[in-house]
């Protein structure tokens, strides 16, 4: 990310200490592309006004330091967090690995954050600012009551965020992942939709969207879709890490979330599989993989309105997100498209027809 030292040297740098740097270089705006504007990819989803549809995944920008200097960069919005009620340390070091001839990275980070207070001072400090920020909330890993802390992060970041995602899909927190057990679930939105009630007093309610595993089974995603159905969801992204290791050219033995390049053919069937099963309404935001204008177009022919990178960045650079975005406009000046919308779903019968990997 800093663009006095290539890729490779940065690499020289442990991973939290290069992405520290990363993190410093854009507060110091040493990186500050132009953003490029395109009528054709503006999009109208949940409500918001997205300048294009490529956004910044959470887990980049985990404390709310950067997301102006990101949305410089390029991104349509940028997703801030995973956010806990309390500031917790995460997992024991070292915690991130990069796998560079997969263009992968495993990391079992476990919710590292500042908490909510030191969030909330950098979010409130941006007010009136434009550019949609997303706030994804998560759960203190020794909380009595995960489904709190998450209603907790509604209350809190209600005046600051665009929209919130609640990640119940990190595999680096001991039992996070049951909270998208059908029962836990409905127990859990309710909560969330009680508190976000609580806050709107007349106006239009934040968007809330769910973030989910790769790693269902189709009767998993049976359950999902059948209790989002009963709850004022706005929308799911598509999809977390993946515990599976299918696809690497060597497996490294440790423990984590895998994200990248291994990722996008298991993340893009999960998501063309949701969007038959919670039909054409809800919104879906496709991660995992992305990295290109092809994997990029591909996740929205499969079914997701908007996309979200970040391990991509990690190997292609600052300038990455507006390679994207030209080669796509590219892509809508060869097929004479007037609006990337119009590629929604093209391919989704063809992604859900194919089997999860192992």
């Amino acid at each position: 990310m800093l663009p006095s030292l290539s890729r490779r040297a940065l690499f020289l740098f442990d991973p939290e200490t290069a992405h520290r740097l990363s993190i410093l270089a854009l507060k110091t705006r040493l990186i500050a592309p132009e953003r490029r504007e395109d009528a054709r990819l503006r999009m109208t989803v949940a409500g918001l006004d997205f300048p294009n549809p490529l956004g910044m995944a959470a887990g980049f920008d985990k404390n709310a330091e950067v997301p102006d200097p990101l949305l410089a960069l390029g991104f349509g919005f940028v997703e801030v967090g995973s956010l806990t009620p309390h500031p917790q340390e995460g997992n024991p070091k070292p915690r991130i690995f990069r796998l560079e001839n997969d263009r992968a990275v495993i990391n079992r980070l476990g919710f590292n954050n500042d908490g909510h207070d030191a969030a909330m001072a950098r979010l409130s400090a941006r007010t009136g600012r434009p550019g949609i920020v997303g706030v994804n909330i998560g759960a203190n890993k020794d909380s009595v009551d995960r489904t709190a802390d998450y209603a907790e992060g509604i209350r809190r970041f209600h005046s600051v965020a665009s929209y919130f995602t609640v990640n119940i899909s990190s595999p680096n927190t001991h039992g996070l992942r049951n909270l998208q057990a059908r029962d836990s679930l409905r127990d859990l939105l309710s909560k969330v939709f009680a508190a976000r009630g609580k806050l709107a007093n007349g106006a239009s309610a934040i968007p809330v969207f769910l973030k989910i595993a790769p790693d269902l089974g189709e009767a998993d995603l049976d359950d999902i879709a059948e209790e989002v159905a009963q709850h004022p969801l706005d929308g799911l992204v598509v999809s977390n890490t993946t515990l599976s290791r299918t696809g690497l050219r060597a497996d490294p033995h440790e423990t984590g979330g895998l994200s990248g390049t291994p990722l996008f053919e298991r993340s893009t069937i999960v998501l063309a599989k949701m969007r038959q099963r919670v039909g054409s309404r809800l919104a879906l935001i496709g991660v995992g993989g992305v990295d290109s204008a092809e994997t990029m177009l591909a996740k929205i022919e499969a079914g997701a309105d908007l996309v979200q990178m970040y391990t991509g960045l990690i190997y292609g650079g600052p300038g990455l997100p507006g390679r994207i975005l030209d080669g796509v406009a590219q892509h809508l000046d060869r097929q004479g498209i007037a609006s990337i919308a119009a590629l929604r779903d093209r391919r989704t019968a063809e992604w859900a027809a194919r089997p999860l990997p192992a």
